[in-house]
């Protein structure tokens, strides 16, 4: 079946859950379109110039995000309920990971200056900008044949810092920012979004099956690590020069043990053998080396929760098939599951970076972010509606073609010969190409493809 076909099924199974309306759920699909088909900067103007409205009133489009009743949660259901089909075996793999927009309008008003997370080592740059927290759901496409895992979003939730008083604040008001900022951080929102996930999911029918969470070291923290959660185990990347310790030993009033380890001191020791295990990352199964020490104390971050230490030893890599080998940094991780199998363990912390593959084609190749609003609903409302679109261009070029290439995209250049599975770009180029010859909507009677290119300055 055509990409734009299962496309338009998605789109609109999709939002006759968001929207009550059906005028509301027709402007929204056409505006999914136009944000997908744009030429340029992802801005809204040329979204409306996309599907042949622009010279019509823009008002109802921008009210669609500042005023309309909808979530945007709602818009990742079709993802929830293919993967539940698709894979209905094993733990739900979620990867988590935070990711900042940057903006240049002072009227935002969640905007706020952050660390840039692309300044080097030396020296801290700041930027200005919204900070999201995006969840995104692992198809492990590598269980069917020689695939990779895909990261398909199914949450981006803005996640604003509290705003720090000025230096006329009163006692009150300085007491009432720190007691906000423990309640409002990264951290806490996070976990918000992990049990409004568990109970979508419970809601689905996947009460019995247990969600695992990857997330990076940003994350691993008492917040998470200190409450356990019904049905949820995580595994996240810790510290090096962590303070770790075993139990105390029988008979004693002591809970934790009196010595105290690292995970850099577990990597060293050679009393502890390593281990082998077969994970697919790089596009192909290899063998890795790791290290296992169960029923690990954190006092500071789980208190008396047992958890499990990975030490995964440095992978080693060539930059060209003559050069020498270099090796890559070891990588220490802490996780909840303290019974189940380390593999699995394993294979969610390699399968966590296909949400760094979402954020470069977000931000790259769908502009999310570009677009200028400054209305408070707006604000959060926008990039998420711009990422459930994206999200469900993937899932339906999963319908479509499966997790592999289809013959029928554009052919690749020489340097990308060895691509299994396709680009954003490849799927947002062959859209175009098919919505230039299919009837899409009653209004715009294959005006899109018209519209890119003579607007795509707008």
């Amino acid at each position: 079946m055509r990409l734009s076909s299962q496309l338009l099924c998605l789109l609109k199974e999709s939002y006759a859950n968001a929207f009550v309306q059906k005028r509301t759920q027709r402007r929204a699909l056409e505006l999914a379109l136009g944000t997908l088909c744009a030429l340029g900067r992802r801005t809204l103007s040329r979204s409306i110039c996309a599907v042949g409205r622009h010279h019509q009133d823009w008002s109802a489009d921008y009210k669609l995000y500042s005023r309309s009743p909808w979530e945007p949660r709602d818009l990742f259901d079709p993802v929830l309920k293919d993967y539940r089909d698709l894979h209905p075996i094993g733990p739900i793999v979620l990867a988590f990971d935070d990711t900042k927009l940057p903006k240049t309008g002072r009227k935002i008003c969640s905007a706020f200056w952050q660390r840039d997370p692309l300044s080097p080592a030396f020296r801290t740059n700041l930027l200005y900008g919204l900070r999201f927290l995006q969840v995104s759901l692992i198809f492990p496409h590598y269980r069917a044949g020689d695939f990779a895992a895909r990261a398909v979003p199914v949450r981006f939730v803005e996640c604003p810092a509290v705003k720090k008083p000025g230096k006329r604040a009163s006692v009150e008001q300085i007491q009432a920012y720190k007691v906000e900022v423990k309640v409002r951080n990264l951290s806490i929102q996070g976990l918000e979004v992990i049990k409004e996930l568990r109970a979508r999911l419970d809601a689905l029918g996947e009460a019995e099956r247990t969600m695992l969470v990857a997330v990076d070291g940003s994350l691993c923290n008492r917040n998470l690590f200190g409450i356990p959660l019904d049905r949820v185990d995580l595994v996240a990347r810790c510290r090096k020069d962590a303070r770790l310790c075993l139990p105390a030993s029988e008979g004693t009033r002591r809970k934790y043990g009196k010595e105290r380890f690292t995970p850099e001191e577990v990597r060293a020791d050679e009393r502890i053998a390593w281990q082998r295990a077969r994970i697919h990352y790089g596009g192909t199964w290899r063998a890795i080396r790791y290290k296992e020490l169960n029923e690990v104390l954190w006092q500071r971050g789980a208190r008396t929760r047992r958890l499990r230490l990975l030490v995964i030893a440095p992978l080693p890599y060539r930059i060209s098939p003559r050069s020498r080998v270099n090796y890559r940094r070891p990588a220490f991780l802490l996780a909840t599951d303290t019974h189940g199998s380390a593999i699995v363990l394993l294979q969610a912390y390699f399968d966590r970076w296909q949400i760094e593959v979402n954020h470069r084609e977000e931000k790259e190749t769908l502009g999310v972010g570009q677009a200028q609003v400054w209305s408070p609903q707006s604000v959060p409302r926008q990039p998420a509606f711009a990422v459930a679109a994206y999200s469900l261009l993937l899932l339906a070029a999963l319908r479509a073609f499966g997790p592999g290439r289809p013959s029928d995209l554009m052919l690749l250049p020489k340097w990308r010969k060895r691509s299994k599975r396709p680009s954003a770009l490849d799927l947002i180029t062959l859209l175009r190409r098919e919505i230039n010859e299919t009837h899409i909507s009653d209004r715009l009677e294959g005006k899109i493809a018209q519209n890119l290119l003579p607007y795509a300055y707008a």
